[in-house]
């Protein structure tokens, strides 16, 4: 409907076209469910039918298209396959056997060992033409890869002769346990006989073939007991019609015969279970055994090459790379965490060990500065971010992860600490300072009189006398005393 694909359940009512979205399946949803599988996405419809609820489904929209059959469909996902039992558009038979020609075409090809599925489409189409008289055609849409995927693996190939040895007993038990459990899902006749194609003989070739006599006991008590009710109907008949006797009696007989066979049949039928149940425990109780001495086994040979890695990893460690590539790779490490400011040259020189000593301080660490060793590399390698700070030269300082200049204000100057500092005047550099010393003149009425003397100690004494401005007395004996 609408371009899209849904599956009616058969309980479904559909009174209204709308009622799809309700009631039936998508296809759509159907591939997101495959959607987790990875190799191969498979999805087969043997449902191509017209709409059994065309006459009664009222719609509500009259431009609403209705196809016959399936729409076609292109899969947006890889490693899709999307089997119509007919092309879109068409409708498929069902035919006048147990199953429709596209289901009975299924059953002969999809399960053969080693078959391509797109082949077995190709025989399955081959098939249904040839059936149907070429009325009906089915068809795959989507695509795989270049390489054959089977359903059923195929028998193993033998190995060159220069290959390497055989793979163990246990692998090769361990695919036909999975082919058997795979045939044992399919459940028929002809699943169980492609496995013994493959595996004619050994363990699980004995566990088919009771699976194929269990299912022949089945099939043979079903055709007894269809044949004793037939036998019985045909004898209650002539007993009703009132038939002459020699008929009577030998229905009787026929109908004594075939409830005989039925309960032959039904004992064989128990007989070919129980023997199928006894060799499925059998075969569970040595696939344990089978599982638990495999474990054993590789534990023994994972611990023999753990020793022998470990074995290996020694020697490897005593060797170790050059000492010159070590040295460059340390001194490559120290340059990122900004601990050296030189080029990696592989030489561990005075600088690069005062680099290394720079790191133990800041990262904590206490490696040996004298030699570059794997060790420290690895422990440098370690630090995802700068170790050491950025160190400027004098008249730059650290922007980030960068040296900037640095600019100082008018009536600065840089220090030795690399700071701004404030330019200051000197003394002599004063206004004042630099002054000449005014002479100060004595009035001409000034009178001086100077006296000379002895003190009592000795030394010179100086008086004077006249009339003095306030503090030129002073003046006037310090100049004298200066002469």
């Amino acid at each position: 409907m609408d371009g899209g694909n849904y599956l009616i359940p058969v309980d479904a009512r559909l009174e209204r076209d709308t009622d799809v979205y309700d009631e039936a399946l998508s296809l759509d949803r159907v591939l997101v469910a495959i959607e987790p599988a990875k190799k191969l996405r498979l999805v087969i419809l043997d449902a191509c039918r017209d709409n059994p609820f065309s006459r009664t489904m009222k719609r509500t929209m009259a431009s609403r298209a209705i196809g016959q059959g399936l729409a076609k469909v292109e899969p947006t996902s890889p490693n899709v396959l999307i089997a119509y039992s007919a092309k879109a558009g068409s409708t498929a038979a069902d035919g006048d056997g147990k199953n429709s020609p596209f289901t009975a075409a299924l059953s002969h090809h999809l399960t053969k060992p080693g078959l391509d599925v797109r082949r077995a489409f190709g025989f399955v189409r081959d098939e249904v033409l040839k059936t149907t008289g070429n009325k009906q055609e089915p068809f795959v849409y989507g695509s795989l890869g270049g390489e054959d995927v089977p359903l059923v693996p195929g028998p193993a190939r033998p190995a060159p002769a220069a290959a390497a040895a055989p793979e163990p007993t246990f692998n090769t038990q361990a695919e036909a346990r999975r082919d058997y459990e795979l045939a044992l899902q399919i459940g028929n006749r002809s699943a169980l006989n492609a496995f013994l194609a493959q595996y004619p003989d050994g363990f699980y070739a004995s566990l088919a073939k009771l699976q194929l006599d269990k299912i022949a006991a089945e099939e043979t008590r079903v055709a007894a007991t269809e044949k004793a009710r037939l036998a019985e109907q045909e004898r209650a008949r002539l007993a009703a019609e009132g038939a002459q006797k020699t008929q009577q009696a030998k229905a009787e007989a026929e109908a004594k015969a075939a409830e005989q066979a039925r309960l032959a049949a039904e004992k064989a039928k128990q007989v070919a279970q129980d023997q199928a149940a006894a060799a499925e425990q059998k075969r569970i109780a040595a696939e344990r055994a089978a599982a638990d001495k495999a474990v054993i086994e590789k534990a023994a040979i994972d611990k023999t090459a753990i020793d022998k890695d470990k074995a290996v990893n020694m020697a490897a460690l005593d060797a170790g790379p050059p000492q010159a590539d070590v040295t460059k790779s340390v001194q490559a490490e120290l340059r990122r965490v900004g601990c050296l400011s030189a080029e990696a040259d592989g030489n561990w020189n005075t600088s690069s060990q005062r680099s290394l000593t720079l790191f133990n301080r800041y990262a904590k660490t206490r490696l040996d500065t004298k030699l570059a060793s794997t060790d420290a590399l690895d422990t440098i390698k370690a630090k995802t971010a700068r170790v050491c700070p950025l160190v400027c030269e004098h008249g730059y300082k650290a922007d980030g992860e960068r040296c900037t200049k640095i600019t100082c204000a008018a009536g600065s100057f840089l220090n030795d600490d690399n700071e701004c500092e404030k330019r200051r005047a000197n003394k002599r550099d004063r206004p004042e300072a630099r002054q000449a010393p005014v002479a100060r003149r004595i009035p001409d009425a000034a009178r001086v009189v100077v006296r000379t003397s002895r003190s009592p100690t000795g030394e010179p004494y100086f008086g004077a006398s006249q009339g003095y401005a306030p503090g030129e007395k002073q003046q006037f004996l310090n100049s004298v005393m200066s002469r």
